[in-house]
């Protein structure tokens, strides 16, 4: 059974919170969405980690500001730094002990990494897995729409204009009016060969909740960020990273980059895959989160047995 909560962030904007599972779980999942999309894009992995068979973990869904039923974003909040800190927050309030998995599906994934980088100390103190799903450590430098490079070029020129004519368009959302007659645009971007008609539903009714202000204004952060270097100081934790083959978005390059920063990831390119995997792929996304989970917990527990059995040792509590 989940709960639903609202947080409300120290900026004043306020988020929509799922969480469920035992409040005194192992570990905590933390699932993060993508952009323009919301907390419903995991709900197939929530309800596979219910069912993990060493006991569920305590897991935490949220809209991220500007997304979902989560409240409007100011412009000049509409970053990837501060998607980081309202993380922060999220874990403060609903997970202030004991260690966290971090779960992140394109701009999701940047934002954990963002976290690694602005908040070095909570992250090494608290994250004891990661699980990273269509999305890029590189900015735009791998994006191409599935184009020849000239109209790839062209295409991001475009959107780059676009995006910022979005960005200072407000916090409405006329374009849910239009859904119809975007739908093919939206399943060209974001979907590969084969999907669930339930997929396509949820992608676009999130699309639907974003604001301009959100479709433009994260544009700029996205586009420019650079975590290569931040990831290659976490190559101990316990890591997958998936991508689908025909993601135009976050193609494999950008995971393959992201795989070979963490030396203890596991790689997976999913055929004829687009950028939504976690809808599109969802056993193979559970499969991935839920082994990062045992992993995770199976590190735990092994930490646990050495200290034991150091302070069993003849003259440690002296030496200690």
């Amino acid at each position: 059974m989940s709960e639903r909560s609202e947080l409300t962030l120290t900026d004043g904007v306020t988020l929509r919170v799922e969480t469920s599972g035992p409040a005194d779980a192992a570990v905590t999942v933390v699932l993060l969405h993508g952009w323009c999309q919301d907390r419903r894009t995991w709900h197939h992995q929530a309800a596979a980690l219910g069912g993990l068979a060493g006991g569920p973990p305590r897991v935490i869904a949220f809209d991220a500001r500007g997304h979902g039923r989560s409240g409007s974003t100011e412009l000049h909040a509409a970053t990837l730094r501060q998607l980081s800190d309202d993380l922060g927050e999220v874990l403060r309030r609903y997970a202030p002990t004991g260690p966290v998995v971090l779960a992140g599906h394109s701009m999701g994934g940047m934002t954990i990494m963002e976290y690694a980088h602005d908040h070095p100390a909570e992250f090494a103190e608290r994250v004891a897995g990661l699980l990273f799903v269509s999305t890029t450590a590189e900015g735009h430098t791998h994006t191409s729409y599935g184009l020849p490079s000239q109209l790839a070029l062209l295409m991001r020129a475009g959107e780059t204009i676009g995006a910022g004519v979005l960005a200072r368009s407000g916090a409405w959302r006329p374009h849910r009016a239009l859904l119809p007659a975007l739908r093919p645009a939206v399943r060209w971007l974001l979907f590969g060969d084969d999907y669930e008609p339930e997929a396509m539903r949820i992608a676009m009714r999130a699309f639907g909740r974003a604001s301009l202000r959100s479709i433009g204004g994260f544009r700029a952060s996205i586009g420019t960020q650079q975590r290569l270097d931040t990831l290659a100081a976490l190559g101990h934790l316990p890591a997958a990273v998936l991508v689908g083959a025909k993601d135009r978005l976050t193609p494999p390059p950008c995971a393959r980059s992201i795989a070979e920063a963490l030396p203890s990831a596991e790689l997976t390119v999913c055929p004829g895959a687009g950028h939504m995997l976690p809808l599109e792929r969802p056993a193979e996304v559970s499969a991935a989160l839920t082994a990062v989970v045992e992993r995770a917990v199976a590190s735990m527990a092994g930490k646990r047995q050495r200290r034991a059995t150091r302070s069993r040792r003849p003259g440690y509590e002296k030496a200690a």
